[in-house]
């Protein structure tokens, strides 16, 4: 039957089983919210404040449900004001298609008002791109999208279609998702990704090389990544880390990999990794990493990481095998089908004595507590002793980002949605909402920097308007807490422009001036009272904690140094 493109696409979003979007309308997108005004019983959309916020809303509605998100907005200022967000979900692989409209035809390369090359502007952080010119040919490139953007390891393709072809008619064949791959009419699309588009199967020499390993080993260590929580291979993993009772050592991204109260678990790895994790990759004789690409956070001196093991990766992507970290053997596949088939072969083992020394060391920062304010891990043990076990946390980044990693305890994958490899301040607050709309029977909280707050604290209206009930939880000590951190290590204590002890706003003003509620809290019964109070409120709510200015991330390791070489401990 004949459609428009505009129709075109709304089908295709049906085909995908697209219930949600997140966007921003504008000139160019109009044809597609005119029609989507025909689909509201059938897609929710949810307007935020500003397009990085609807970005970042569909990216930690990908990382929380393991569907892909999807997110609009119009050309020009609108279309470049989802790159942050492009970015975010590109470096820690989230499935997300965004979808742009542009200028019409005619006015392509004339400099035309909010005219953008918005696909040459995010080829380097896209898994692929199109500009669809044609409108014969939008629906196989929506559904191309959609397969690229979920399958291999994850990560964001973008569409930008020219406005003439969403109001152009063309003949549209439904075609049921189940169907595509068979159809044969997506592959020259799917060519056009630089990425693989379908996980390689392992070899059955390298599971059996690998096997081999295990059992000469007698300090194995294992580091749950990022790829393990894409993959939901985290039963796997378990069964696994258990059956050669290996310590396990978790990445920032890895966050719910492997149950941070697992007695295997060592906590985090890398520059603010624990005593025990850092000690234990430095002394190991076997290191496993599994969906890890040991960035400069984790390896941060390569030449000497893990320098008495033999080092072996396991991981979805080809292209970060041996980029930073040479290796002694891997494998590359999907971390879940991986596991599996190691799990069928790998005899049980037991490294008690390998595991006493281990966790000789720390695997938590311990604080002072007292005085005027309130520590971290007072905050973060209060929201845990609260809240609901199953609760999803959403976090900026800074130092707030790195507490909430040492002293949280995940559980599943899809539980920790933070900016591991962009490192975006604002991300959490989009991210938050993004999870709760996705997962309206869990509770989510926001953990974030008076800094990073700052950023993208707008989206309190989205939160408003949508009744999402988020707690947010600001840890304010009045400064960009993590590059303080620096200028009093590195820097000789110059604080050039971190100081924000004199500036606006109050926090718990601004959330009831946009018609939520909040506290000040500065110490622990202040504190759970609040939380008790946000929990049975029914709307959002923002707790601003007080901490002192110079509490630090512990512990430190310097980059490009000796893993344990701290800093501070």
């Amino acid at each position: 039957m004949k459609m428009t493109g505009a129709q075109i696409l709304m089908e295709c979003l049906l085909e995908q089983e697209v219930d949600t979007v997140f966007g921003y309308p504008g000139g160019t997108i109009l044809n597609v919210y005119d029609e989507l005004y025909r689909y509201q019983d059938k897609i929710k959309h949810v307007l935020t404040a500003h397009e990085q916020g609807a970005s970042h809303a569909a990216d930690g509605y990908a990382r929380s449900t393991g569907k892909v998100g999807v997110c609009f907005a119009t050309s020009g200022p609108g279309a470049t004001n989802l790159t942050t967000g492009i970015a975010t979900a590109y470096m820690d692989s989230s499935p997300v298609v965004f979808i742009s409209c542009n200028v019409i035809k005619s006015l392509i390369g004339k400099d035309s008002f909010q005219e953008v090359d918005l696909t040459g502007i995010t080829m380097p952080i896209t898994k692929c791109n199109y500009l669809v010119s044609d409108v014969t040919k939008l629906a196989d490139t929506v559904r191309a999208a959609f397969a690229i953007a979920g399958s291999g390891r994850p990560g964001p393709v973008l569409i930008d279609i020219l406005k003439n072809v969403t109001g152009e008619k063309a003949d549209f064949e439904p075609l049921p998702r189940d169907k595509h791959y068979a159809s044969g009419k997506l592959g020259a699309l799917m060519s056009r990704s630089s990425h693989d588009f379908k996980a390689p199967a392992p070899d059955d020499k390298d599971i059996r090389l690998l096997a081999e390993m295990i059992k000469k080993a007698q300090k194995p260590l294992l580091i749950c990544g990022g790829g393990v929580v894409r993959g939901r291979a985290h039963k796997e993993f378990l069964e696994f880390a258990e059956k050669i009772d290996a310590p396990v050592a978790i990445t920032l991204m890895g966050g719910g990999g492997i149950c941070g109260r697992n007695p295997l678990a060592t906590g985090m790895i890398g520059m603010h990794g624990t005593q025990a994790s850092n000690m234990a990759c430095d002394a190991c004789d076997l290191l496993i990493a599994v969906g890890c690409r040991f960035s400069d956070r984790v390896a941060l001196s390569p030449t000497t990481f893990a320098k008495q093991a033999k080092i072996v990766q396991i991981d979805i992507d080809r292209a970060e095998i041996n980029k930073n970290v040479r290796t002694d053997h891997h494998i590359v596949g999907d971390a879940k089908r991986v596991l599996a088939a190691l799990n069928e072969i790998v005899e049980p083992a037991d490294h008690s004595e390998w595991k006493k020394y281990v966790f000789s060391y720390k695997t938590e920062t311990e604080y002072d507590e007292g005085g005027d304010t309130l520590t971290p891990k007072q905050i973060l043990s209060s929201i845990a002793k609260l809240l609901p076990q199953n609760t999803v946390v959403a976090t900026d980044v800074g130092q707030h980002q790195m507490w909430a990693i040492q002293h949280f305890r995940f559980d599943y994958p899809g539980q920790l949605l933070t900016s591991g490899g962009f490192g975006t301040m604002g991300f959490g607050l989009g991210a938050a909402i993004g999870a709760k709309i996705g997962n309206p029977d869990k509770a989510v909280i926001h953990i974030t920097g008076d800094g990073s707050f700052r950023m993208n604290c707008n989206e309190l209206c989205t939160e408003q308007h949508y009744n999402v009930p988020i707690i947010t939880f600001v840890f304010n000590n009045k400064t960009l807490g993590m590059v303080r951190q620096w200028q009093t290590l590195i820097y000789d204590k110059k604080y050039s422009e971190t100081t924000l002890s004199e500036r606006g706003p109050d926090f718990v003003q601004l959330a009831r001036a946009y018609g939520l509620d909040g506290a000040h809290v500065s110490n622990v019964e202040e504190l759970e009272a609040a939380i008790k109070d946000a929990m049975t409120c029914g709307h959002g709510y923002v707790i601003d904690c007080a901490i002192d200015m110079d509490e630090k991330v512990r512990p430190m390791v310097g980059g490009g140094s000796h893993i344990t070489d701290f800093l501070l401990s």
